[in-house]
């Protein structure tokens, strides 16, 4: 090994249950894994020297010497000020200055964004956008994410919280979200959670008996909607129709905003397949002006799910200027 080169880095996932954490190499291999609660620990402090706890057997296996950093994807993360900010599913509130607690613990340099942004610089590194400078990730998921690469960068704006495409206003005056209580966002619609929602307003209205009314209410989720829909229950088939419809005409929107190579979408929503591909291709073309027209790929993920997030955030660690 060239002791010269750094030949590691740590990726560390953030959610609002479990964090999921990585020693990763330059060919996108994770030698070394694991995850920790995260919402068993009150403060961040306590958080991060349980971290360091779980990840010194790796470290201590290739040795401090060779690792280049540590990249962190977790929930309001701001690349430019190394914080959290008023995160609403963590337990610790106000602004957290995690990219410092975690540098002082590990003495190693440490970057963090958003988990959709990481999403976006992973399949730029070891994924569908190699070799790609500008293309768009969307996350379909309980929510919408989104990761935006114009010539080979993130687009993160002035403060560091560029690129919501997912609250996006694409039903003026439509659902109102769960969370946010604005009115017709595109997460209220393509997430798995808007699907839900479309499945129930269907069968509300529905005139004749799908798969899904012999589900109790509170039992229908967006894998019962697709386990439905794979068996060719005609209103599940719909629910992915009208979803699609919705995201593919939101796309259009984001291909005229930047004109990207791909648009790479990820997450539980995709397995879906063509039954949510070809209504999203069909809508997102219809509803694009001629110069865009049949230029954009539109794409799965190619990132094995249980490892992007570990990944995209390790991928943070050789973009940085150390």
């Amino acid at each position: 090994m060239n002791k010269n080169i750094k030949q590691y880095a740590l990726g560390v996932d953030i959610g609002g249950t479990n964090t999921k954490f990585g020693l990763v190499n330059h060919r996108g291999e994770i030698t070394y894994g694991g995850r920790l609660s995260t919402s068993a620990y009150a403060t961040p402090e306590e958080f991060v020297d349980a971290l360091y706890t779980s990840l010194l057997p790796a470290i201590e296996s290739v040795g401090l010497e060779n690792i280049k950093g540590i990249g962190v994807g977790a929930p309001n993360a701001n690349f430019f000020s190394g914080s959290i900010e008023h995160a609403p599913n963590l337990n610790w509130k106000g602004i957290v200055p995690l990219a410092s607690l975690i540098s002082n613990k590990f003495h190693l340099p440490c970057s963090i964004t958003n988990d959709a942004n990481a999403a976006a610089v992973g399949e730029m590194m070891y994924g569908a956008a190699k070799g790609m400078k500008d293309f768009i990730v969307i996350t379909l998921g309980t929510g919408v994410g989104s990761g935006i690469v114009c010539g080979g960068e993130l687009v993160y704006g002035h403060d560091g919280f560029a690129g919501e495409l997912g609250h996006t206003i694409i039903r003026p005056g439509g659902r109102q979200h769960w969370s946010t209580g604005v009115y017709g966002s595109l997460e209220a619609y393509a997430s798995a959670t808007g699907i839900v929602l479309t499945a129930k307003e269907l069968l509300a209205e529905a005139k004749q008996h799908s798969m899904l009314h012999d589900y109790p209410e509170d039992a229908i989720d967006s894998k019962a909607v697709f386990e439905c829909a794979m068996q060719g229950d005609e209103l599940a088939k719909e629910v992915y129709r009208f979803t699609g419809q919705i995201l593919g005409e939101a796309l259009a929107n984001f291909v005229m905003f930047s004109s990207p190579e791909a648009i790479v979408l990820f997450g539980g929503v995709t397995k879906a397949g063509d039954l949510l591909m070809n209504p999203v291709r069909e809508h997102m073309e219809k509803n694009l002006l001629a110069v865009f027209k049949n230029k954009v790929l539109l794409m799965f993920s190619e990132l094995k799910e249980a490892d992007a997030a570990i990944l995209g955030a390790s991928a943070l660690v050789w973009a940085m200027k150390v």
